[in-house]
């Protein structure tokens, strides 16, 4: 069973020798995250024609506001799903190789290479989805949940072409009875994350580094107890092949 302090520790280790790359993918993983009508209805009350026209005015307004929103989504949509989810399954590779006495930063940009994007892309989009739907549902199921799908980035960063079904179903089997521990985890970081939103929220940004790299030394004991239950192999995370 893993003790969260001594992953801290670890990833410490980690950041020393290496932070100001760590702190660099984290703000790319940061970037991967992704009342006049009143008076102008005033203006015009003076008649009926005026009050029609204003109302008219007033209908244009929200339409074209509901179309710049939609707009607006929709761009950040199609920013999360081409580019945010593939950047922040590089991002975490980083983290996961650093971990491994490896800081090439060049692993954040492994996401988008030939044969490893769109399957990427596709189990990134499926996680996702399954999060945003377990969410929609109730609150509590969604963040059980969350932990569940937690390591599915992590797993893309071993085999990115394990499938999107695979990774999630590897993640849930991974976490299973870890997910309370892994919400401790988090919490365990509120500190930090309250200390650094003293600064405009400029210093939270200095904490992402510390928080991925622990996630990244939990996810390589994580990694470990899986293959050791016979979860998963050493096959299929690929971790003898030239995609590590």
């Amino acid at each position: 069973m893993w003790d969260r302090k001594v992953l801290k520790e670890r990833a410490k280790d980690v950041l020393r020798a290496s932070y100001w790359k760590a702190f660099v993918v984290g703000l790319l993983l940061v970037l991967a995250g992704g009342g006049g009508g009143v008076s102008s209805y005033s203006s015009w009350n003076s008649g009926t024609e005026g009050s029609e026209y204003g109302g008219y005015i007033n209908g244009m307004l929200i339409i074209v506001a509901l179309v710049v929103t939609a707009i607006f989504v929709g761009l950040a949509l199609i920013f999360r799903i081409f580019v945010g989810g593939p950047l922040e399954a590089g991002a975490l590779r980083y983290y996961k190789r650093a971990a491994e006495q490896d800081v090439e930063i060049g692993y954040v940009a492994s996401a988008f290479q030939k044969g490893r994007y769109g399957d990427i892309v596709k189990t990134m989009i499926w996680r996702d989805v399954l999060n945003f739907l377990w969410f929609l549902l109730l609150v509590v199921p969604g963040i059980v949940k969350y932990y569940a799908y937690s390591q599915t980035a992590f797993i893309l960063a071993d085999n990115p072409n394990i499938g999107y079904n695979r990774a999630v179903e590897l993640s849930t089997e991974m976490t299973q009875g870890h997910k309370l521990r892994l919400f401790v985890l988090d919490l365990s970081f509120l500190g930090w994350w309250l200390l650094g939103g003293l600064l405009f929220g400029i210093g939270t940004l200095f904490v992402v580094p510390y928080v991925y790299s622990t996630k990244a030394e939990l996810y390589l004991v994580l990694r470990r107890e899986a293959l050791d239950n016979r979860l998963t192999s050493e096959q299929e995370l690929r971790l003898t092949s030239i995609y590590n």
